[in-house]
């Protein structure tokens, strides 16, 4: 990872699943985006705890913990946020990323809780509210592969922005 601004920042908001985490990681080492992981969290992310799940390429992840939602807003200020919510209707590909974009991922089984919700509409409008369309019978997708989906969209945009495409 260089010095410059990451791609994006891809933020957990108290992830339960550290399988998800570790594959969100993997992302974000693989596509130049700066992780954040808010606890409370369900597991532990010690180097012990790393080493011991395999995570044998975490040293190339740019990962900051924050101890809370407060302590994550205090310390980033994040200019522009997407949520990423079965509890939307605008599709993520009508969203415009632009580098440096915060893309806010809630827990595997609860998504954001509502007082999110509510703050991202306040703070940023709700159209920052965006989702993945599916068949609604499959109730959600997992974390890290809406985490994916949601990196290399972004990633595909910056391209198209570069290469003069629409």
């Amino acid at each position: 990872m260089t010095a410059e601004e990451p791609r994006f920042h891809l933020v957990l908001l108290n992830p339960q699943i550290p399988n998800n985490t570790g594959n969100i990681g993997r992302t974000a080492a693989a596509t130049g985006c700066m992780l954040h992981v808010i606890h409370p969290i369900g597991f532990d992310m010690s180097e012990k705890a790393r080493r011991r799940a395999g995570l044998d390429y975490w040293h190339l992840v740019a990962c900051r913990e924050h101890e809370s939602w407060d302590a994550f807003l205090d310390a980033e200020h994040p200019a522009r946020l997407w949520l990423y919510t079965t509890k939307a209707a605008r599709p993520h590909w009508e969203a415009e990323f632009r580098q440096g974009d915060y893309l806010l991922f809630g827990q595997e089984t609860a998504g954001v809780p509502d007082w999110c919700h509510d703050w991202v509409d306040e703070t940023y409008g709700p159209g920052q509210r965006i989702t993945l369309p599916m068949d609604p019978r499959a109730r959600s997708l997992n974390l890290s592969t809406v985490v994916c989906a949601a990196a290399y969209e972004g990633l595909r945009q910056l391209a198209m922005r570069r290469s003069g495409g629409p």
